[in-house]
Order: structure tokens, then C-alpha cells, then sequence
């Protein structure tokens, strides 16, 4: 359990120096842990790594409610509720330690720490590892294949010999009338290429 010493000033401008407790058990860890893609701490680590500002405030407010709660006297009893979490979120209290937290690495990570001892955290993740690996099976990723390039065609070798122009061979209309069907074929294919044309 951590317990928290914060100064705040309340909203009739009085300052106050307070006592708050923090603590989350080996049920709440594995809970979070599931409720974490591969896990709370991989989660965190993706959180920073992308520098996600808002991913970041999300999950310090999570923890925080989800840690927060009142100890019995007799120290039997921790409670938390939902009504609990709301008051404490509406005071001032709630809002310096939580820009405390986003602003201070230090700080966050003595927090963290306090309220998520690194055995109990190791032994929850292992309990919640099963479920999460289950739940992660479970999920069917579809990707789109990514198309084949069509191969670049290489560029003709160059040729030592010298360009040379051809006139053009001049086909008589008279030629053109005695050629076979083969022939007229043949005679198109040069008249696109540019070797023959008809007689004007």
C-alpha cells in the first residue's frame, strides 16, 4: 500500500496537507493486466514509445482511481467504491497529484511502483497471461497481400553499329493488288514500322 502526502489548497483557498492511501491487489492487477493487449506494462511502454500525450493522461487516471481508496481504521479493510473514486476525483487533491504524476517522471515511476509491487505485478501478469494469450488466438488479423510489382523491362543492350536510314521500299498500287492475303499483312506491319509505303 502507498501512502500519498499531498498539499493542495481547497476551494475556500485554504491550504492542506493530506493523507491519501493507494493499493491494488493481485485480483485488480490481473483485471488490468487483461484489460491490456499483451499486458499493462507492454501497453505502458507502447504508450510512451509512440509518445501518445493522451494514451498517457488515460491510463495515469485509470491507475489512480483504480488504486485510490479509504483504509479502515482497525487496517482490516481497504475500501473502494465508485462514489469513493468521484469524491476523490473532485478535489483538488485528485488534481496535484495527478499533474504531479504527467509532469514528473520521477514521480510517476515511484508511484507506479508503490501501488504495483514488481513480484506482485510479475506474479499477475503471469496469471493473466493465459487469458490474454487465449483472447489474442482468438482474434483473426487480415491483411490485404501486397501487390507484385510488375518487373521494370530492361533497356535494349546499346549497339555499336551507327544509325543508318532506309528510305522507305515504295509499294505500287498495282503491287499492292496482286499480293495474297499473307502479303497484305506483311505489307501493313512495314507501313507501320515505317520500311514501306504505298506509291502516291
Amino acid at each position: 500500500m502507498l501512502k500519498k502526502t499531498i498539499t493542495y489548497e481547497d476551494f475556500n483557498g485554504e491550504t492542506k496537507i493530506e493523507d491519501f492511501f493507494f493499493h491494488l491487489s493481485k485480483a485488480e492487477l490481473v483485471e488490468l493486466e487483461m484489460s491490456h493487449q499483451g499486458g499493462l506494462s507492454a501497453s505502458l511502454q507502447r504508450i510512451v514509445e509512440a509518445e501518445d500525450g493522451k494514451g498517457i493522461v488515460q491510463e495515469f487516471k485509470n491507475i489512480i482511481l483504480s488504486a485510490y481508496g479509504k483504509k479502515s481504521d482497525d487496517g482490516k479493510r481497504f475500501v473502494k467504491n465508485q462514489q469513493i473514486r468521484e469524491e476523490f476525483e473532485s478535489t483538488e487533491a485528485y488534481s496535484a497529484l495527478f499533474m504531479e504524476l504527467v509532469t514528473n517522471t520521477d514521480a510517476a515511476i515511484e508511484f507506479i511502483n508503490g501501488v504495483i509491487p514488481a513480484g506482485m505485478a510479475e506474479e499477475a501478469a503471469k496469471l493473466a497471461s493465459p487469458e490474454i494469450a487465449a483472447v489474442e488466438e482468438s482474434v483473426t488479423v487480415v491483411s490485404t497481400p501486397e501487390p507484385t510489382p510488375e518487373p521494370t523491362p530492361e533497356p535494349p543492350p546499346p549497339s555499336d553499329e551507327p544509325y543508318v536510314y532506309r528510305e522507305p521500299e515504295i509499294v505500287t498500287r498495282e503491287e499492292l493488288l496482286r499480293m495474297d492475303a499473307e502479303g497484305v499483312r506483311n505489307l501493313k506491319d512495314k507501313i507501320d514500322s515505317g520500311e514501306a509505303r504505298l506509291e502516291d
